[in-house]
């Protein structure tokens, strides 16, 4: 319940009860002369400050009128507390959500390079916890406005950018600025949606790198050619992990912990250097990455497409090299800063 229900709740429990004790009030005074409903309604007529008219021979009446203005003093707040309370609710509930909407609406229209994340059940929860956790910028689509509205206040402080929809829907996924993202997540539940999540994604934006989630494996070779970029099968890696933990504790405690350690945050991430960056043409030794971020490179992925573990300090950096770092999420989005083409460069 929120604070608006909760404070109009109050008020109105304070309003009944003065229309109660005034009800009680003028009954007693008057020993019967006048019935429980006329009472209730001069005191109605008298907190909204209407006043009809008084009851018969209220003046006859010792404290009556002392009744009667101590309901109007006491009416005229009680009023004007439940009436700026409901104002309050309404403007939250109906009013309140539609200027929310709008500006969320806006916010996503300007974002260019995003992640669209379709489907926020258990897969895209964690989605959601990785992007948020590494600074990237998202937008998610679901059907339920409640669980969106949920996934947002636990996992992204309240901040998160998401539209309420079917993600199948070409409009939907407009809506969400498929057209200028750099990449989707098609986590939704059934095999066929992420099917049609995928075909849709790929015909609203060619460059998009699209990954699925797949159920069922003979799914997973339907996706690719739908236009994805990748499957991912959880109950496949979940096998993995399982006797991974049997075999290899250590090296997969290891691993656990880079998405775990809520203090330092650690990512393998991957740093392309594009044209006109100041890395371009370096030796690995010369860059300021471990001076100025920290991050270590583990791999380096050269225009070969072939990796190289453990590069050489000599390593030479060429335009399309991609830099596989370990770091924390700050270190890394500081390391990407470094690596940004300079101003002015072609």
């Amino acid at each position: 319940m929120s604070a608006s229900i909760r404070r109009l709740v109050a008020a109105l429990g304070v309003f009944t009860s003065l229309v109660l004790v005034g009800t009680l009030a003028y009954f007693a005074l008057g020993h019967g002369r006048w019935s429980l409903a006329d009472c209730a309604y001069m005191t109605v007529i008298t907190i909204s400050t209407v006043g009809f008219g008084e009851l018969g021979h209220m003046g006859e009446v010792p404290g009556a009128r002392i009744v009667t203005v101590g309901l109007i003093v006491s009416g005229v707040g009680v009023l004007a507390y439940t009436q700026s309370n409901l104002t309050a609710l309404l403007v939250e509930g109906a009013i309140g959500q539609a200027l929310r909407r709008r500006k969320m609406q806006k916010d996503i229209d300007r974002l260019s390079g995003h992640v669209v994340v379709a489907g926020a059940g258990g897969t895209g929860k964690h989605v959601v916890e990785e992007l948020f956790a590494t600074q990237t910028p998202f937008v998610v689509i679901d059907r339920s406005e409640t669980v969106l509205h949920q996934l947002s206040d636990d996992l992204c402080e309240g901040k998160m950018l998401y539209v309420s929809g079917d993600a199948t829907l070409d409009h939907v996924l407009v809506t969400a600025g498929i057209v200028r993202a750099r990449g989707v997540v098609a986590a939704l539940t059934h095999d066929k949606d992420n099917l049609y999540v995928t075909l849709s994604a790929r015909s609203l934006n060619a460059s998009a790198r699209i990954v699925s989630k797949v159920v069922e494996d003979e799914a997973g070779a339907k996706i690719m050619k739908a236009g994805a970029s990748a499957t991912v099968n959880p109950t496949m890696i979940g096998a993995r992990r399982l006797a991974g933990e049997l075999i290899r504790p250590e090296v997969h405690e290891f691993m656990e912990n880079l998405v775990r350690d809520k203090d330092k945050n650690l990512r393998l991430e991957e740093v392309v250097i594009g044209r006109g960056s100041s890395f371009v043409g370096v030796a690995l030794k010369d860059t300021p990455i471990r001076r100025e971020t920290r991050a270590l490179v583990v791999a380096v992925r050269g225009s070969g497409k072939e990796f190289t573990y453990n590069p050489e300090p000599d390593y030479l950096i060429v335009e399309g090299t991609t830099l596989i770092v370990l770091g924390e999420a700050d270190s890394v989005v500081k390391l990407r800063k470094l690596v940004a083409p300079s101003e002015g460069a072609a």
